[in-house]
């Protein structure tokens, strides 16, 4: 049992990170009905931001202290929201009424203008780097269970991200005119709203999620590289199909359920050599038995 309670703490502090990711995901197919699938790269960029800004903040506070970890992770996702409004604004702006097929294209290709970019020599190099370490590294035993500083971190960051978000979605104007996009996109322009400004909020917020999801993965396993968003990027996809793509909620739990399985299938001889491949394998069993999703309702669509 002890063993058990133990990858259960890894899989929940995995598949809060592919949680927060996924949100992103699923915002902008909420708003959008489409997949921006740059987002795994948003999401390396984060953890490249956090590598750069960890020395700044470092001339300044002590090394790994809570408030430093705390500057990094914000800067990091103010720099990555604004990333995310350019690729809106240059990339999926200008293709807005062109068929979803061009969108879906155009966003592979700015996903491989990214990850190839950030390999070159002058930007980031395709060798790994090791990422700073932004807080104490503390480990505390209780009753034969190891938990790490890091994972404690991941939980509550992702919590207090999670409770934000909703905050925003269901309580402020933007995210009325968020939802009200989502329902019926022509009624809430004539309503008054600036759909311009909406759906760059809505890259902008699910790129700062994607961000925090770098930074978390990156303080727990230490080394980043370019193309660490390609794999990372597509099981936070699966996890928001798997909760209901287009419901928020839905996002987190499908991210712990995958984290979860995929921790757990890791610990298993025998089921450690597929452990990448059980997500995919329950993406397929989802859209066979349920296609909207665990948390997701049925749409029916007009012909």
């Amino acid at each position: 049992m002890t063993e058990v309670f133990q990858q259960l703490i890894n899989g929940l502090a995995l598949g809060a990170i592919y949680g927060l990711i996924a949100l992103g995901y699923t915002m902008v197919y909420g708003v959008l009905r489409f997949i921006n699938f740059a987002h795994g790269d948003v999401f390396m960029l984060g953890a490249f931001a956090g590598y750069f800004f960890a020395p700044a903040v470092n001339r300044f506070l002590p090394a790994q202290s809570y408030l430093g970890g705390a500057l990094v992770l914000i800067a990091s996702m103010a720099v990555c929201a604004l990333i995310g409004m350019v690729i809106e604004f240059l990339a999926y702006r200008p293709l807005r009424n062109r068929p979803k097929l061009t969108v879906l294209i155009t966003a592979i290709g700015v996903s491989l203008l990214i990850e190839y970019t950030c390999q070159h020599a002058a930007v980031f190099g395709a060798a790994p780097r090791k990422f700073p370490d932004l807080i104490p590294a503390t480990t505390w035993h209780v009753g034969g269970l190891v938990i790490a500083s890091t994972q404690v971190i991941v939980l509550v960051t992702t919590l207090s991200l999670l409770i934000a978000l909703r905050f925003i979605v269901q309580k402020t104007k933007v995210g009325t005119a968020m939802r009200a996009v989502s329902f019926n996109e022509q009624a809430a322009v004539l309503m008054g709203v600036n759909l311009n400004r909406i759906i760059s909020f809505t890259f902008g917020l699910g790129s700062a999620l994607a961000a925090a999801g770098g930074i978390l993965y990156a303080m727990n396993y230490s080394s980043i590289e370019p193309l660490m968003g390609v794999q990372t990027g597509l099981k936070a996809f699966v996890a928001a199909v798997v909760g209901g793509i287009g419901n928020l909620p839905g996002a987190a739990l499908g991210g712990l359920i995958l984290g979860i399985v995929e921790t757990f299938a890791g610990g298993i001889p025998g089921l450690s050599n597929y452990r990448d491949g059980i997500a995919f394998a329950i993406l397929i069993l989802i859209l066979l038995f349920r296609p909207s999703g665990l948390l997701g309702k049925p749409q029916i669509e007009k012909v």
